[in-house]
């Protein structure tokens, strides 16, 4: 493809591209299907002094009213390789697939390395853009490294594991370098061995309770699979982004005072420095837990505090309402500000 094969679509809802179903249009939007398109939209975009993005399959972003005024592109990079040996195994896989369907073939094929992270929406080229986890893990355990093009510097390159500056929710494609980067692939390292004990802990209650005793990929992607299932809705029947607010991380001596305040907040201890709260028990403390807000049409699903649904909400607005009212809460309560995990752009 060249800068005179690309025809983007005009005026778009970007509410069909966000699984919080909400937000204004796009001037233009594109599908990619190749690394190869990506330079030729860049130059097609800048002729027209136009702002770029590219995203997946918008699990992870809630648009503004307003929409994007600019060039969106939707990455349909579709490709899983899988190298094999008797020692090690790898995947490399093209970043519009949907991570699910990565994660199953390669539970199929018997490597384990991804099943705690099945059933997380979006596609493979957003997991490092926000070390996405679960159940204890997370992608930066596995990836080797990640193929983009680099807007900076113009051509395609290889990010590295210890370059993509991980950390909690973090790394450098939505910090630092926010937007430097498109993404094309993700390589991953797998292994042929059975995931090993102690599980984090809602995943070894069900391990128990359904006496699985044999620890496999397969056994525990279904064991996966069943506890999202129970806590989390849906995003292709019910309108959401997952996990609306992360565990806010604050100083050591912040979180001492607010244990002798609140003897049973849950924590975990990040470094000598930070510890970790629970921002579902927060709220759920605040009863807020299966809250509907009849004004602005949101909710918080009934069965994880963590997330806010979407049951009517005429516009964004209406969604920032409840969260900004949300958020107040829990700083009046205890002193601690949480900020929301989906992208707001």
């Amino acid at each position: 493809m060249d800068i005179n094969d690309i025809k983007p679509k005009e005026n778009v809802l970007l509410s069909s591209y966000s699984t919080m179903r909400l937000g204004g249009p796009a001037r233009y939007l594109l599908e990619i299907t190749s690394p190869f398109d990506i330079e030729p939209a860049l130059q097609w975009a800048e002729a027209k002094n136009l702002d770029v993005i590219m995203i997946g399959q918008g699990s992870n972003i809630i648009w503004q009213d307003k929409g994007f005024d600019g060039l969106v592109l939707v990455n349909k990079i579709m490709s899983l390789e899988i190298q094999d040996n008797e020692y090690q195994a790898f995947a490399v896989i093209g970043a519009g697939e949907p991570w699910d369907s990565v994660v199953a073939r390669i539970v199929d094929a018997k490597l384990s390395g991804v099943e705690h992270l099945s059933l997380i929406p979006g596609t493979a080229g957003a997991t490092p853009v926000q070390n996405v986890g679960a159940y204890g893990k997370e992608i930066a355990d596995v990836l080797v490294c990640v193929q983009a093009y680099d807007r900076k510097e113009k051509k395609m390159v290889i990010v590295s594991k210890s370059e993509c500056g991980f950390s909690y929710r973090k790394s450098r494609f939505n910090g630092p370098d926010k937007n430097r980067f498109l993404i094309t692939s993700v390589t991953v390292a797998l292994s042929h061995d059975n995931p090993l004990p102690p599980f984090y802990p809602a995943l070894e209650a069900y391990l128990k309770s359904q006496n699985i005793t044999e620890h496999t990929p397969a056994t525990i992607r279904q064991a996966v699979i069943a506890v999202r299932n129970s806590k989390l809705p849906d995003p292709a029947k019910v309108a959401n982004c997952g996990s609306f607010f992360a565990n806010p991380i604050i100083d050591f001596m912040q979180a001492e005072q607010l244990v002798e305040q609140f003897p049973g907040i849950p924590r975990w201890q990040v470094d000598s420095d930070n510890t970790k709260l629970s921002a579902a028990w927060m709220l759920e403390q605040l009863q807020l837990k299966g809250y509907h807000e009849p004004n602005t049409g949101m909710a918080i699903w009934d069965k994880h505090s963590l997330v806010l649904v979407n049951e009517h909400a005429p516009n964004t607005a209406s969604l920032l309402a409840f969260r900004d009212a949300i958020i107040k809460r829990v700083q009046d309560k205890y002193g601690v500000t949480l900020k929301q995990e989906p992208e707001l752009i």
